[in-house]
């Protein structure tokens, strides 16, 4: 047997791998920081036995709760992934599975990787609707790519969505693939009606670093950029430093931070009612969004989610709470699981890249439906 983690994104610590029965493993913390939760390896010379692999510091993850109903992902071809049996018992994260070939690879969640991103990337300029500048370069010199879709006239609605400042939350960047691929549909009428009223401007991935990494949450400088809105520096923070000059220079009329959550089963999102210049306006804005995202997608639900900061509470170093403070607009961060949905339960995939995807497109209805009342 053999277990290897030379690729991209791949990442995790082998400590026994002599007894198929009893694979000993360990989760590797983020390259320059503490956090430790994803994982992405392949295993070779398996087949047709029945592997157990004990990851024994699972309850020292950045996020233990989050392994609670949690199946991992695998896939033999890294296009089909499918969820596997796992376990969670006493701080020891357990997968048992018997795979049916020779080379099997399992995750966290299904990778986005570096190559997918550069594909969707020349995907959306293969259009003719999407202009792609380069804002600058990450710690380790990768492109900071921004998309740029409509019309680009000063009377335009500005409407802005970044994902995956946490690079192993790659059902973000899914999401931005679906979001992509509906509105530039040239047959879409809801995509040729938002773009007669407003330019786009997506970052598909704020973390390119982390990502080919195999972080869970930081850049190669250690950094959480989304704690680094309030003051960004280029050493260490370049990829948020650039997307928020660029803000300054256009304008936001709406803003989408785009996340996945370890713990909470369900899809939500997150406001900006703890920043200062939240109000009636703002309030009434969030109802009519979360209203229209759950006609458009019954995925979406607002029972569950995060606790809502009390008036002035908001920490301003998160992306959502900056730009909803500085330019006074609607701001969410929307989040997906990393495990299922529980409103829509699936037994064999879980919530993955393709029902993402489907999210992405999805809201580009509530978009529509608040485009009016955003200014």
């Amino acid at each position: 047997m053999k277990i290897s983690t030379r690729f991209d994104a791949g990442a995790l610590t082998v400590t026994d791998l002599s007894n198929p029965a009893d694979i000993r493993l360990a989760l590797r913390p983020d390259n320059a920081s503490d956090f430790a939760q994803w994982f992405y390896f392949r295993l070779q010379g398996a087949a047709y036995q029945n592997c157990v692999m004990h990851f024994e510091n699972a309850a020292q993850a950045a996020y233990p709760d989050g392994w609670e109903d949690y199946q991992a992902c695998a896939s033999y071809d890294r296009q089909n992934w499918f969820r596997v049996p796992t376990r969670y018992e006493n701080g020891v994260l357990t997968i048992e599975h018997t795979p049916l070939a020779n080379s099997i690879y399992y995750a966290y969640f299904e990778p986005y990787s570096s190559e997918q991103h550069l594909n969707l990337l020349g995907d959306a300029q293969g259009s003719g609707l999407c202009q792609i500048d380069d804002l600058g370069s990450t710690v380790e010199g990768r492109d900071m790519n921004l998309l740029t879709i409509g019309n680009q006239v000063q009377s335009d609605l500005k409407v802005w969505v970044i994902a995956r400042q946490h690079p192993g939350e790659t059902m973000a960047e899914w999401f931005v693939e679906g979001l992509l691929a509906r509105l530039l549909d040239p047959q879409d009428a809801t995509a040729r009606a938002l773009l007669d009223q407003a330019t786009f401007y997506i970052v598909p991935n704020m973390n390119p670093d982390g990502s080919a990494l195999g972080n869970l949450r930081t850049n190669a400088a250690g950094a959480n950029l989304n704690r680094e809105w309030l003051a960004p520096t280029l050493e260490k923070s370049p990829e948020v430093y650039y997307v928020r000059e660029k803000m300054r220079a256009t304008g936001v009329d709406l803003f989408l931070d785009i996340h996945g959550d370890e713990a909470i089963p369900y899809v939500f999102v997150a406001g900006t009612e703890g920043v200062p210049a939240y109000n009636e306006r703002i309030a009434a804005l969030e109802a009519q969004f979360k209203a229209a995202f759950a006609a458009a997608s019954p995925d979406f639900q607002d029972e569950h989610g995060y606790e809502k900061d009390s008036p002035g509470q908001a920490n301003l170093s998160m992306a959502t709470a900056w730009v909803g403070e500085n330019f006074g607009c609607l701001a969410y961060t929307l989040e997906m699981p990393f495990k299922d949905n529980h409103n829509l339960p699936d037994d064999d995939f879980g919530w993955n890249g393709q029902r993402s995807l489907r999210l992405g497109e999805a809201v580009l209805s509530a978009v529509l439906n608040v485009l009016p009342d955003l200014r």
